[in-house]
């Protein structure tokens, strides 16, 4: 009776080494690998580490080299662990129905992270926008892309199947310029030439152009100017702009109109 006690006490210790050996033998493989991706991506400076596509295929690489690997480790020591994993599998297939059921979200979210890259929708270091969030893309996963709130700076995970709920973002601000009717718009539009002319000498705006008149509003005619710049700067752009518009029209003596109420007394 005790050697048979004994004899299972060692099993047990001897597939519980084995197990933790062979999870610390999967990680250190996974560290190890990604410790050399990372090595080339710094030593190799070339298209395939720089370009936004690159980038996104090489974090999609690593993300997939994880999931290869736990599975591979999961399954070794489920055989190291007594237990059948041929047989293990042929359970499953009986049970897929059911499994399919379960994962349906999961591989949704596979497949569509799949399609973000082969249609080359947007990718690492892209701007795009997700319901009220605008954010840089960090990583496009196999099953959630993150990326970083540009208000707050939050990381943001999304799962891949709601790619139809994310819009790219454009490298174009409008910005409309309130001019009161009073002034001619030949003069208005030689004080819209000087903002621009000080808008292109900005380090974060890559080029400008003025579109034309685009409301007669209440008080106000309204100019439309086009501002270009990294997506990602568009907040501050966005501010300069601003900024700037009300220096350009302070120096050619135009005051930005507001809103007036006429109020008529009845004798």
């Amino acid at each position: 009776m005790d050697e048979a006690k004994a004899l299972v006490d060692n099993v047990v210790v001897t597939r519980v080494i084995s197990t933790i050996a062979i999870i610390l033998v999967a990680i250190a493989l996974y560290k190890g690998i990604v410790f050399l991706f990372n090595k080339a991506e710094e030593k190799h400076k070339t298209k395939l580490f720089t370009s936004s596509k690159g980038r996104t295929y090489f974090k999609l690489t690593k993300s997939i080299l994880r999931y290869v690997i736990l599975i591979i480790t999961v399954l070794i020591v489920l055989q190291v662990n007594g237990i059948d994993v041929n047989s293990a599998l042929t359970g499953v297939g009986i049970l897929g129905v059911v499994f399919g059921l379960a994962i349906q979200d999961w591989i949704k979210d596979i497949i569509r992270g799949s399609s973000i890259i082969s249609d080359d929708y947007f990718h690492v270091g892209d701007v795009v926008k997700y319901k009220n969030i605008e954010g840089k893309v960090l990583v496009i996963g196999l099953k959630t892309t993150k990326i970083q709130d540009l208000k707050t700076n939050n990381i943001v995970s999304i799962a891949n199947r709601n790619i139809d709920e994310i819009e790219v973002v454009s490298n174009l601000i409008y910005v409309r310029i309130p001019i009161p009717y009073e002034v001619k718009v030949s003069y208005a539009e030689k004080a819209i030439e000087d903002i621009r002319v000080l808008l292109e000498s900005q380090e974060n705006i890559e080029d400008t152009r003025y579109i034309g008149i685009t409301e007669l509003a209440d008080s106000s005619v309204q100019y439309l100017l086009e501002v270009k710049c990294d997506p990602k700067n568009k907040l501050q752009v966005r501010r300069d702009t601003l900024k700037t518009i009300l220096i350009g029209l302070d120096k050619n003596g135009i005051k930005v109109p507001y809103n007036q109420i006429d109020v008529h007394a009845k004798e």
